[in-house]
């Protein structure tokens, strides 16, 4: 007789490639039309009674909530880098595999980075909302003028793998990479760039700052009014990492007051509704959250969430575990 086939929970849409697998494999959850909230996702597993779980970073897993899942739930896969919106502690006390999706979007978030650097630095938005109202008139030889970004000073508080991928493709345009790092790199992988041991040293050097680094309770707004006044008067900022590494309101008065010549960000406090002062400012270039947002890279993440989803389901070690 077949057995059964593994129940498995998905709490929003995937690529077509990774739903074409997921329903061949599984027994899937009715998928909804819109991202399931926790609270959502807590009442299908209930009635489903899945053996796994697949989330992402906009699905909060807190100790409460991990409290409340069905004990049939053997392993929740992650289809992200970070592991910020799960309780770790809390899933392994339950006995549930955990795993995560590093690698495989190193360089989309890379190019994102680039993207923002490039974006900001040549007011982007601004052109944009110009031409959006039909532009209509020349423009002075002063007027609407933005920042070189060949030859420019990079600065990145966080050397992993994107980090190291973003300094990568800064250097096809001629820029100095400094650094800040809990530790110094080995010379093949700075290739060049110059090591501080602390951020506050590196700042006042940085013509731009990149932020690539995961967020934890020490490191929660420690990009704040102090670490933004160390900036060169006319820096750029940049975070595609994470918006609770940023004080935002810190933020807000330095791009107001022309401390900071222009921001890019595609991550925020609070997601999915930024603060709206922050949206408004003609020196912030945008993007909702879409590091690795594309075909290719979800694809590949979702894949592995899968693969994972599979070990654990068939008593193999997970192939990205995350572990308390």
């Amino acid at each position: 007789m077949t057995s059964p086939r593994p129940r498995l929970l998905l709490t929003q849409r995937q690529t077509p490639a990774v739903m074409a697998r997921a329903q061949k494999d599984f027994t899937v959850f009715p998928v909804p039309e819109t991202q399931m909230t926790t609270a959502r996702m807590l009442d299908a597993a209930a009635q489903f009674q899945p053996d796994a779980i697949m989330v992402s970073t906009s699905l909060p897993v807190r100790a409460a909530d991990v409290a409340r899942l069905p004990s049939c739930v053997r392993v929740i896969a992650t289809v992200s880098v970070g592991t910020d919106h799960l309780d770790i502690p809390a899933i392994a006390a339950r006995g549930i595999a955990l795993s995560n999706t590093p690698d495989v979007l190193t360089d989309c978030n890379a190019d994102l980075a680039l993207m923002l650097i490039l974006a900001a630095s040549r007011r982007a938005a601004e052109y944009l909302a110009l031409m959006k109202k039909g532009w209509g008139r020349g423009l002075a030889m002063d007027e609407m003028l933005g920042c070189r970004v060949t030859g420019k000073t990079l600065g990145i508080i966080g050397m992993g793998r994107i980090g190291r991928a973003v300094a990568q493709r800064a250097r096809g345009f001629d820029m100095k990479i400094l650094y800040s790092n809990r530790r110094r790199l080995p010379p093949d992988q700075e290739k060049g760039a110059r090591y501080f041991a602390t951020p506050e040293e590196m700042l006042p050097h940085c013509d731009i700052l990149s932020l690539h680094m995961p967020a934890s309770a020490a490191s929660d707004g420690m990009i704040d009014a102090r670490m933004l006044g160390l900036l060169p008067r006319g820096a750029i900022f940049i975070n595609a990492a994470r918006g609770a590494l940023v004080d935002e309101d810190a933020l807000i008065a330095a791009l107001r007051d022309g401390h900071l010549a222009a921001a890019g960000l595609d991550v925020f406090r609070n997601e999915p509704t930024p603060d709206a002062r922050l949206l408004e400012l003609p020196n912030v270039f945008a993007t909702p959250h879409i590091g690795s947002a594309t075909m290719e890279t979800r694809t590949d993440m979702e894949m592995l969430a899968l693969d994972n989803v599979e070990a654990a389901l068939h008593g193999r070690p997970l192939l990205t575990p995350v572990r308390a």
